[in-house]
């Protein structure tokens, strides 16, 4: 049995080391026990596992500290955390801290225990009662002073807000330290000195628990092919940096969410093999560590998407950093001596401008990602307008769904329909029937908003029905007036992928009396040929109607000649951001020439659309091109106005002239 004495009682005259020598047995008996607990330490948890880790040690020099004092607890940890330091190849400052920690942790739990009479404790003795108190006093107190230091070394040394380090660690850290402390008074009741090696057991056991879990815990928080953060890891990295803004009176830590997505990652999996694919993920996560700072969060999400969330960023901090990111990707990736190369789009959301929580950042990231993919761009920064699913546009496609549903507000959807003319006579040959939609509260809303609102919604084929019956419909009753036209109608590429056109065109001419001749089906060039595959058996049904097929703002795409000659494309529309100019500008003139050159090749209609003075309808003339529409001639108007406007110009065979229309004799320019 140990004497019962502690090292303050000690003769001042004796010196350290001749205290040292008069320790019993059973001190170094629990210093060897320390050293072998360390020899494998296991991490900390979350954010904290950048700083530290538990030496299961303690539970032997709280043992030491309750009956030797703090000194002979200080030595022994020290020894311990050299060689758990060695282990885990820490260097200089987190040894040094980490020493420092324990050390005011055991000066401070030994103050606690000299406060009042202080219990005298030794080995071989049970600690029962008020002695007990003492304990739970001392082991709360090292605790407290343990983290505060720790608290207070990380506000010194990373300058910044810590309390998301804590957020979600600290339980965790307070279940291990607490079972490692309160197991010291039951090694000091072992009944003889070489009794205490078996408390090595139920510390090992401590040990092995606590390993498994964080090993359980690794695999949740980690990705297991890359290393990188899981996205569990993910929403709480997100939620600590969030969580402070919920606060009052704190200030909000900027930052900004990077989701990337891998481009044609599939074409490798499928042409290469997915043991291919893997080791490609496995570069990618490399380059993303060595671009990001270490500050800053990097996770697989799963797949080839990739998030990165950057402190401290504002806007251009977040672009730089994908550009960064999108730099160091480009390298070509040489596996099995054949080069890869890699690319992203990178979606960009900040907070707490783009949103305030993770689901919200997350689906916005995503939003700017897929734009960054459908305009061929890297990087995407988030913007209301390219998000379908934002609460104005929501709000925006509710009120058109009740203008398209709804009788009592069926008069806001209305067509107007501007009239084409020859430019040699100015005879009208036909109109484009153009949408308008006046809402109640905001008035006349963009015709291109009204499209992005519908485009990606069951909205898109109500409105397309809508306007073709409409079109029909005024088709129908001019012919009755004795009035022939030829209407176009606009519609998206999805109407030709997702609807039936064709078939809903063919029975409304027939239940309408209205020749397929009489209408033309216009789409963009980008929307037709940006993925022609889907479309072309509508677009071919269409003809075998003998319904047209026109090519609007041709030009301002990426078309292709082939599909041009293949489809039965019946009339090209020549944008008019080339037609405005190429009376002052050579360069868009040969564009246009060029064009109507192909359309006669081709045996195509060509209309210049656009055309707002007397010069361009000249130079058009002189081109070659035919027909024009535009405010020179008449704006679009509703379909009364339009037959006062016919029967105007019809009623008197000098309109033409007057307004000097090209190749009269008597052309003025107005």
């Amino acid at each position: 049995m140990a004497d019962p004495f502690v090292w303050s009682a000690w003769p001042r005259s004796l010196s350290t080391v001749g205290r040292f020598r008069q320790l019993p047995p059973e001190y170094w008996i629990l210093t060897v026990l320390a050293v072998v607990a360390d020899a494998r330490p296991f991490p900390a948890r979350g954010a904290l596992r950048l700083f530290g880790a538990i030496f299961v040690s303690i539970t032997f020099t709280f043992s030491i500290v309750l009956v030797w004092g703090a000194w002979p607890a200080i030595a022994t940890q020290i020894l311990a955390v050299l060689g758990g330091a060695l282990r885990l190849r820490w260097g200089f400052e987190r040894t040094f801290t980490l020493i420092v920690r324990f050390s005011l942790a055991f000066i401070a739990a030994d103050t606690v225990l000299d406060l009042g009479v202080r219990p005298v404790f030794h080995v071989g003795a049970l600690i029962t009662g008020i002695d007990s108190l003492y304990v739970l006093a001392a082991a709360a107190t090292w605790f407290a002073v343990y983290y505060a230091v720790f608290a207070l070394w990380l506000a010194l040394r990373y300058r910044g807000p810590i309390r998301q380090v804590f957020t979600r660690t600290l339980g965790y850290e307070l279940l291990w330290t607490a079972a490692l402390l309160l197991i010291s008074p039951l090694i000091i009741g072992a009944p003889t000195a070489w009794s205490l090696w078996l408390a090595l057991l139920p510390v090992l056991a401590v040990n092995q628990v606590a390993w498994l879990y964080t090993r359980l815990d690794d695999q949740l928080q980690h990705d297991q092919l890359t290393g990188l953060l899981s996205r569990r890891a993910l929403v709480s990295e997100i939620a600590d940096l969030v969580a402070p803004r919920r606060r009052p009176g704190e200030p909000d830590e900027r930052f900004a969410l990077l989701l990337l997505d891998l481009d044609q990652f599939k074409q490798v999996n499928d042409g290469l093999g997915h043991s291919t694919g893997d080791r490609l993920l496995g570069v990618v996560a490399h380059r993303l560590l060595s671009a990001v700072p270490e500050t800053d969060a990097v996770a697989r999400l799963g797949g080839d998407e990739f998030a990165v969330v950057a402190k401290g960023r504002d806007g251009p901090g977040a672009r730089a950093l994908a550009e960064d990111i999108a730099e160091v990707l480009a390298a070509p990736a040489v596996l099995d001596d054949q080069p890869l190369y890699v690319s992203a789009s990178i979606g960009v959301a900040l907070f707490p401008d783009d949103g305030e929580d993770y689901a919200t950042l997350m689906r916005h990231a995503d939003v700017a990602m897929y734009e960054a993919k459908h305009r061929s761009d890297p990087i995407a920064r988030y913007d209301v307008d390219f998000d379908q699913n934002s609460a104005i546009k929501l709000s925006l496609l509710a009120d058109l769904r009740r203008a398209l549903e709804d009788p009592a507000h069926s008069s806001e959807i209305t067509l107007h329909y501007q009239p084409q003319v020859l430019i040699s006579s100015r005879e009208t040959v036909g109109v484009e029937a153009l949408l308008r939609w006046r809402h109640p509260q905001r008035g006349l809303v963009n015709v291109e908003e009204v499209i992005q609102v519908a485009e990606h919604s069951p909205a898109m084929q109500e409105l397309t029905r809508r306007v073709v019956r409409d079109v029909v419909d005024q088709l129908a009753s001019w012919n009755a007036a004795g009035v022939t036209l030829r209407a176009s109608i606009n519609v998206s590429g999805r109407d030709l992928d997702t609807m039936d056109l064709p078939h809903y065109l063919a029975e409304t001419l027939l239940t309408d009396g209205v020749e397929p001749q009489q209408v033309k089906v216009e789409v963009t060039e980008t929307a037709l040929f940006g993925d022609p595959e889907p479309s072309q058996a509508a677009i071919q049904e269409l003809a075998r109607l003998g319904i047209g097929l026109a090519l609007d703002d041709f030009g301002t795409g990426y078309s292709s000649l082939v599909h041009l000659r293949r489809l039965p494309v019946s009339e090209v529309k020549i944008d008019k951001s080339f037609v405005s100019r190429m009376a002052t500008h050579p360069e868009d003139r040969a564009i246009v020439e060029s064009i109507i050159g192909l359309g006669r090749t081709l045996r195509l209609r060509v209309v210049a659309e656009g055309v707002e003075d007397e010069p361009t309808a000249r130079v058009l003339f002189e081109s070659g091109c035919e027909i024009a529409q535009g405010w020179l001639y008449a704006p679009a108007m509703p379909a009364d106005e339009l037959l006062i406007w016919l029967a105007a110009h019809r009623s008197d065979p000098e309109a033409a002239t007057s307004a000097g229309a090209p190749g009269t004799p008597d052309e003025s320019t107005p």
